[in-house]
């Protein structure tokens, strides 16, 4: 069995074992793929959100494809399932995915570029501080350095709480999950698992302090209306970037998903612009 249909089956027995009916999403939301370019030797690795799944990169990673690249959206553990999965994971386990998605491009590309949206591009960042042998650039579009709510960074608070109050026999008082409004209800869940934003707030944390030592060509896209990462997230990054080879975009738009819709072709247009200057 090749790589690809290892994470595919890895997914569907995911799907299996934690479908929870009224919150799992059609299997086709969160199934990880794979479109060759024809002779490309650049792939793409294009990773989703928090709460979201593989689907919410289709636009982009269509548009991608068409510009002559091959793009792997994989799927980080926990999404496409139910969020009492997403619970039970880590930015640990995150890594794991991704990392899976990069030895699936590598068969079939001599070089890669690690992109992603919103956690996905903290992922990204994480990858290129951790690993900056193995990619030729770094697209980070809405990167949550800061969350828009004030409470959201304080997860970690909220965690301890919860794990207090469960130490003390007062489960019943814990609150181990916050209402999502997502842009894309057909793709994101309704329910946010506390830990999970915990563990984004550590995973920003970690590639912040280690951006000013990046050399690798570096693309920062930021929407200016954001109503879930800050807004100063962006700029903030870009200039922590150690590069000299760094581009700083702003999409005019009042949503969070700048992936898709409106907003999309915009978001396309500044990442294909960079790729086509690190070629």
């Amino acid at each position: 069995m090749d790589l690809t249909q290892a994470e595919l089956k890895r997914f569907k027995q995911d799907y299996a074992l934690h479908y929870l009916e009224g919150e799992t999403k059609p299997m086709d939301v969160g199934q990880p793929y794979l479109l060759e370019a024809p002779g490309a030797t650049t792939g793409i690795l294009l990773i989703h959100g928090l709460m979201a799944a593989p689907l919410e990169m289709r636009e982009l990673a269509d548009g991608l494809n068409a510009g002559g690249f091959t793009v792997y959206a994989p799927r980080m553990v926990g999404h496409g399932t139910s969020a009492d999965d997403l619970a039970r994971r880590t930015r640990h386990d995150w890594r794991g995915s991704v990392e899976r998605g990069y030895a699936i491009l590598r068969e079939c590309c001599d070089r890669v570029v690690v992109a992603g949206f919103s956690t996905g591009a903290g992922m990204a960042l994480d990858q290129a501080v951790s690993h900056p042998e193995r990619y030729r650039a770094l697209v980070a579009i809405s990167a949550p350095l800061l969350f828009a709510n004030p409470l959201s960074n304080v997860a970690g608070l909220a965690c301890l709480a919860n794990s207090l109050l469960k130490s003390v026999g007062l489960r019943s008082l814990s609150r181990d999950f916050a209402t999502n409004h997502p842009d894309n209800p057909d793709i994101n869940y309704r329910r946010c698992p506390l830990v999970c934003l915990h563990q984004v707030t550590l995973l920003m944390l970690k590639a912040y302090w280690c951006l000013k030592h990046l050399e690798m060509p570096a693309l920062i896209v930021q929407g200016d209306g954001d109503p879930k990462v800050a807004p100063v997230s962006g700029p903030a990054l870009y200039r922590r970037i150690g590069s000299t080879f760094k581009r700083y975009v702003e999409i005019q738009c009042q949503q969070h998903g700048i992936v898709r819709g409106a907003a999309a072709p915009l978001t396309l247009a500044a990442v294909r612009d960079f790729l086509a200057e690190v070629a």
